[in-house]
């Protein structure tokens, strides 16, 4: 598993490795923080960025960053 903090797309709570390793495409690994301003959104499954159209169409699989 990556190194990083994991948290889960459902919940949006911080979960350990080992959850993070069983649920990969509902788990967002983390690593630095968000320096840019605004809001993104971050699909859990693909690791990229995503339209907040997106989002909401998918809320257990995206996770929001706000800068």
């Amino acid at each position: 598993m990556a190194k990083g903090h994991h948290r889960s797309a459902a919940t949006g709570r911080y979960v350990k490795a080992s959850t993070a390793a069983r649920n990969p495409k509902t788990t967002v690994t983390e690593r630095g923080g968000n320096h840019s301003s605004g809001t993104h959104h971050r699909s859990a499954i693909t690791g990229k960025f995503v339209p907040a159209s997106t989002a909401a169409r998918h809320p257990n699989t995206t996770v929001t960053e706000r800068g």
